[in-house]
């Protein structure tokens, strides 16, 4: 599971790379799905996830206000911010917790550990989907999303960077 996080991240971060040949206009402009625009689903997705893995180890729960992060380098600083703190969580993981009970402020449901985990891992590869179908729309190729040849793995390819 770990390493779903660290293929997440590495994708992210290809999409920044990708991303940052766009004028500001058009990364806020809003489009169809998603959060609206480029800019906000990019927070969005790093919102969910690190809300939700905050919530779930009993952290209070930061909230960041899209307002301050209106630039794709401060979405970015933002991303690399969350991806210490999910770490830090991540690290302690393991296979026992997966049928652990969590509950979280936003809602009155009981879920398990494994199931939220699960959902922060896929809700990223739905939204990066729907860049690669903006990326198209303002002419620029889709980010290459193969796990297989990140090295994630065995370590090697630049992955270290995304140590858990």
């Amino acid at each position: 599971m770990i390493d779903l996080f660290k293929y997440n991240w590495m994708v992210r971060e290809d999409w920044f790379s990708q991303c940052s040949k766009l004028s500001e206009n058009e990364l806020v402009q809003e489009r169809q799905g998603g959060h609206g625009s480029i800019l906000r689903t990019f927070f969005h997705i790093i919102d969910v996830e690190c809300s939700w893995i905050q919530a779930i180890h009993g952290d209070v729960v930061s909230e960041p206000n899209y307002e301050h992060y209106k630039s794709l380098e401060l979405i970015r600083q933002l991303s690399r911010e969350s991806q210490e703190i999910v770490n830090k969580h991540l690290l302690k993981w393991s296979p026992t917790e997966e049928f652990k009970t969590v509950t979280v402020p936003w809602s009155a449901h009981t879920y398990y550990y494994g199931e939220v985990i699960k959902h922060v891992i896929v809700h990223e590869i739905h939204h990066m989907g729907q860049l690669s179908i903006w990326a198209k729309d303002v002419g620029l190729d889709a980010v290459n999303v193969n796990y297989i040849g990140r090295g994630i793995m065995d370590g090697h390819k630049g992955c270290s960077k995304y140590v858990l």
